[in-house]
């Protein structure tokens, strides 16, 4: 640590071992560190709530941004800017002065900024006789550069975390709606059972529901909703088994014609597709599954979901075991559970320029889960797509048709990594490494 590169406040402001780690932690710049500085600042404001920065500062950050010439933030320049306060609070939309130095010193505080002070306190520059910036005294960006990286993954794993939280607020309002409706229509029909005792337990597990719902908060009341349409279910499937068995034989084979469709096209018209061997492989039941019984859309969307393979079909070590691309991602470079993976996707889905539609879109038909598996499948198989966008879309209209599955996906990433590897221990063997015919065939060990 060299001390000319220390700059204490002017004034009465106090120095601080606070201050002096931060200045030195915003000069820690990568070599080589490039960031656009309006795409950088769309991830500081969402991971604001990360950050601890207010909207107002990201205001004053935004009109400091303004002032720095170059759409690029690079550690070979200088990201000194030294506009006076008249000139920010304009571009400030006109803010207050003493405003302004509030979410100055705000910014300064959670790391985003620092001060280059001059020695008489003013901001300006000293230009040399060639033109070029000698010494620059105002507000450094640096320490917005150097932590580019944090503030991605931060904003990342942010973004992940509210697509999470939209999905499992989905499900919930589904469960709330199944079950207040089976009740219903338990009460109406006379059916036996404690009604009275689960439409209580229900309402007071709505009462738990917190205005501003968290992950956390809301986990253990879905589950136990869930609990809940589950033991409903049994209990009204239960009694349409008594009424079967009471029936006369006409009736029971009415009944049985009426509710077991002999394909699930005659329950689903939009599936027809054609493909006879895919509808023989699949389960006939007895009666549709309240989240599929709705519209046409939801139906199509929920079995193109159940058809491309759930997050528990495939088990979080033979996903990475296929795709161990996606770990670099992952927070600290690790991927530990399908919420660290998700993260990573999201990372990964900005820095292959997908779409946040298109992975919107993927997430609604698919699942998160699903969705994000998608992603490291494609980050494993880089080379050989041209473009990650027009790919995943292509794959959600077949998912949506219920023409694709992530199990043949996923096996075969596992079978090309498995003969890769037999091929590496057997030194001396000719392999033809080429995709196209063609390709000269190289000895496989030793350059």
């Amino acid at each position: 640590m060299e001390s000319e590169y220390v700059t204490t406040p002017f004034g009465r402001r106090p120095m601080s071992l606070g201050m002096l780690l931060k200045q030195r932690r915003g000069e820690a710049i990568e070599a080589g560190t490039r960031r656009n500085k309006w795409k950088l600042f769309r991830s500081v404001c969402e991971a604001r709530a990360g950050l601890g920065v207010s909207d107002r500062a990201l205001t004053v950050l935004d009109a400091l941004l303004t002032f720095f010439p170059d759409d690029e933030l690079s550690g070979e320049k200088g990201l000194v800017v030294f506009p006076s306060n008249m000139q920010l609070c304009l571009r400030a939309r006109g803010m207050a002065a003493a405003t302004l130095r509030r979410h100055l010193a705000g910014l300064v505080e959670a790391g985003l900024i620092s001060r280059k002070d001059s020695p008489n306190g003013k901001r300006y520059i000293r230009r040399n006789r060639e033109g070029g910036v000698d010494e620059a005294y105002g507000f450094s960006l640096a320490p917005l550069l150097a932590r580019a990286t944090e503030i991605e993954t931060i904003a990342a794993r942010i973004a992940a975390d509210r697509q999470i939280l939209r999905a499992m607020k989905e499900r919930l309002t589904i469960c709330r709606r199944d079950i207040a409706k089976l009740v219903s229509a338990a009460i109406a029909e006379a059916i036996p059972g404690d009604w009275e005792r689960v439409s209580s337990m229900f309402h007071a597990l709505l009462q738990r529901i917190p205005r501003a719902a968290t992950l956390e908060s809301l986990q253990p009341i879905l589950e136990e909703l869930e609990t809940i349409r589950l033991a409903v279910v049994k209990t009204l499937e239960s009694q349409e088994k008594t009424q079967i068995t009471s029936t006369n034989e006409s009736r029971i084979e009415r009944h049985i014609q009426n509710s077991n469709p002999e394909s699930t096209s005659e329950s689903e018209p939009g599936l027809e597709t054609g493909q006879e061997a895919e509808r023989d492989r699949e389960p006939r039941t007895g009666s549709r599954e309240p989240g599929i019984a709705g519209k046409d859309g939801e139906g199509s969307r929920a079995i193109a979901r159940a058809n491309a393979g759930g997050s528990k079909s495939f088990s979080l070590a033979t996903v990475l075991r296929a795709c161990p691309d996606i770990v670099d991602y992952g927070p600290d470079g690790a991927i530990a559970s399908w919420r660290d993976l998700m993260t990573a996707a999201a990372v990964v889905r900005s820095m292959l320029a997908v779409g946040s539609s298109a992975y919107e879109e993927a997430t609604s038909v698919m699942g998160s889960e699903n969705a994000a598996i998608i992603m490291a499948c494609i980050l494993q198989r880089g080379g050989h797509i041209n473009s990650a966008g027009g790919y995943l879309r292509d794959l959600t209209r077949r998912a949506e048709r219920n023409e694709f599955a992530l199990g043949p996906m996923l096996m075969a990433l596992l079978r090309s990594k498995n003969r890769f590897e037999v091929l590496l221990e057997e030194p001396g063997k000719e392999v033809n490494v080429g995709k196209e015919p063609g390709v000269p065939a190289r000895q496989n060990g030793g350059r």
